[in-house]
């Protein structure tokens, strides 16, 4: 067998949440009640701006993608979750692996740069508003969109291409509930270098570039706020970032605790937990943080229950 050609593990087997069987099956019903929120919240966010003339905008265009990205990112893990709680062996074979591993990748790396497109969509709206029109114009926004989905794939690739090359040799217990890309390192029996090479790479371009582009948006929007001379002129202007903002502290946050924790103080559960957070909970609240917290959703979806109401 040529090292870096083949894998000698056919299948892995995910250690899941928990190994206590009296967990199993309220764990389900949770995770199943969160997965129906997710779909309901990020569905009837794209058709609420679908059907909503008013929200027929570039920041909302934005924001149906975010929900789409959202939803996909949901699906892609937590269905096979779902029914590892209730089957006793928690099997995934070798290419349904590397294909969860290569969507995964794709979503999360579409969420990153849709949240910095969206932080410049701000920038744009409160620093140069005479110019808004012309700098977000459809075509603007068809191109940051397909810009957005081509980073996901072109890094999600990178990514598989690169694991597909390791080699797996005895261990096959992946210390999560889905194929991750770290874990996955963990159990390689060959050089993992090129593979941690192209994630220091893929990280400064996918992770450093959209957290530039938040903060140097949200410092140039923080500076044209505080000139504006009237308390409900700032109010206003800021109650339009404040949905974005809360979205991007979720992400990133929840980002940034799964993976950065220093080696002495992260653990097993420490990072499953995270996780479940990262991976889960995250694509629930983005729908229901730009409900609860816009004006504008707010009024779209009395208008559409009263219409419903009508009928």
């Amino acid at each position: 067998m040529t090292e870096g050609n083949h894998s000698t593990v056919a299948e892995f087997f995910l250690s899941g949440l928990t190994e206590k069987p009296e967990l199993q099956i309220p764990l389900f019903l949770l995770f199943l009640g969160i997965y129906v929120l997710t779909v309901v919240g990020n569905l009837g966010m794209i058709a609420l701006i679908g059907l909503s003339s008013h929200l027929h905008t570039p920041m909302y265009y934005l924001l149906s993608s975010l929900s789409f990205i959202d939803l996909c990112h949901s699906t892609v893990i937590t269905p096979k979750m779902l029914v590892n709680f209730v089957v006793e062996k928690n099997g995934i074979s070798y290419p349904e692996c590397m294909t969860q591993l290569y969507f995964f990748s794709v979503f999360v790396i579409s969420e990153c740069h849709m949240l910095a497109a969206m932080a410049y969509d701000r920038y744009v709206a409160i620093c140069n508003p005479l110019l808004y029109n012309v700098a977000m114009s459809s075509q603007v926004c068809c191109w940051l969109v397909a810009g957005v989905y081509s980073m996901g794939f072109v890094g999600a690739t990178a990514h598989t291409i690169c694991m597909v090359r390791v080699l797996f040799c005895k261990a096959d217990v992946i210390n999560r509930f889905f194929c991750d890309l770290f874990p996955l390192l963990e159990l390689s029996c060959s050089t993992t270098f090129i593979n941690e090479v192209m994630v220091l790479c893929l990280s400064a371009f996918n992770i450093f570039l959209p957290t530039l582009t938040i903060l140097t948006s949200y410092i140039f929007i923080i500076a044209s706020i505080l000139r504006i001379r009237s308390t409900a002129g700032r109010s206003k202007a800021f109650s339009t970032c404040s949905s974005h903002i809360s979205a991007v502290a979720v992400f990133f946050g929840s980002a940034a605790f799964m993976y950065l924790q220093p080696s002495s103080v992260s653990s097993m559960d420490q990072g499953k937990v995270s996780s479940v957070f990262y991976t889960i909970i995250v694509p629930m609240l983005n729908p229901l943080i730009y409900s609860l917290r816009n004006k504008d959703v707010k009024v779209a979806m009395r208008k559409i229950l009263q219409k419903i109401n009508f009928l």
